[in-house]
């Protein structure tokens, strides 16, 4: 069985981080990822861009040099794939971990190509796996999408697009501009406070001119293949519909903290415990890295301000390494 002083689950930029302050520790690891490298960022709108500028997205002291002001996710994929291979970096992609028992300094990582011992596990999990359902008849039909590529397939079609933030707006103006008919339906009485300041005016300038139709205080009641029923203020209302973009927003997976022993406090994000000077959970030798940290707080932590999760991190292990 392969040891390693640590395994780190999730091979996103943080993920990445850590195995970058592995290896100038001189610490053994492996990262292993269930999908492509950063994968959630794969999984992004195919021509989305970054809030953030790409100085704040650099890793392992790689420049991260982009064409525009804010960098786009064809960049970052092709930044990430550098930094993999600058570093190179030792990472097992498409091997999904299917349990993680035992304790420290005895873990033992089964996959589905094999079984891993180590001493320490980082969990960078990330949270874009599981998106919020909006659990109402005919949420499994085909035009149903928790995800968003991109508009053109949307073109000449009636859609529905489901959430107030950040990502739902996009989605209503993206598809709007590329020939949809587009209707959003949010829950809370206005968009969220969120939604980029340089988008809000835009969005709200379509939905005034009745260019994007807008339902508030509203919600999805029931979907069929040709129609979405849709209670609003005023009553129930049906509506010709052709495709469903539900942007609800996308949760952590707690199962593998849980399976091993983490605890949450009692609020409503359902945040880890977690040593804030460390990053070690309640459970000593499992470690917990960018946005899970967060708990279903999934807006609080970026890859900006969680970059040091790894050096916080691998300082730990080391140190405790030293002692025994």
């Amino acid at each position: 069985m392969n040891r390693y002083d640590i395994v780190i689950v999730g091979a996103g930029p943080i993920g990445l981080a850590c195995g970058i302050e592995a290896k100038k520790a001189g610490l053994s690891y492996l990262i292993l990822d269930k999908g492509c490298l950063v994968n959630s960022i794969y999984n992004y709108p195919r021509y989305m861009t970054f809030f953030s500028t790409s100085d704040k997205l650099e890793i392992g002291g790689v420049p991260f040099i982009s064409h525009l002001p804010k960098p786009t996710r064809a960049e970052a994929l092709e930044y990430y794939r550098r930094v993999a291979q600058s570093w190179d970096l030792n990472i097992h992609l498409y091997e999904k971990v299917e349990e993680i028992i035992g304790q420290a300094p005895a873990f033992t990582v089964s996959t589905s190509r094999g079984q891993y011992q180590a001493a320490n596990i980082v969990m960078a999990t990330g949270f874009y796996d599981a998106p919020y359902l909006l659990n109402i008849e005919g949420e499994e039909l085909p035009k149903v999408r928790h995800y968003f590529e991109e508009a053109h397939p949307y073109f000449r079609q009636n859609i529905v697009v489901v959430g107030a933030a950040n990502s739902a707006v996009d989605v209503a103006l993206e598809t709007f501009r590329k020939g949809a008919h587009v209707t959003m339906v949010v829950r809370e009485p206005a968009l969220s406070e969120t939604v980029k300041y340089w988008v809000k005016p835009d969005i709200e300038n379509r939905i005034t001119a009745g260019e994007i139709k807008a339902y508030f205080n509203s919600q999805l009641t029931r979907i069929t293949p040709t129609t979405v029923e849709v209670q609003t203020p005023q009553g129930k209302l049906t509506l010709d519909n052709d495709f469903v973009l539900a942007m609800t927003g996308y949760k952590p997976d707690f199962t593998f903290l849980e399976s091993l022993g983490v605890l949450f406090h009692d609020d409503e994000y359902r945040t880890p415990v977690y040593d804030e000077h460390t990053n070690e959970s309640s459970t000593p030798g499992v470690y917990l890295a960018g946005v899970v940290c967060g708990g279903l707080k999934t807006n609080k932590w970026f890859i900006e301000n969680s970059r040091e999760h790894a050096v916080l991190i691998i300082r730990s292990i080391k140190e405790r390494k030293k002692v025994v």
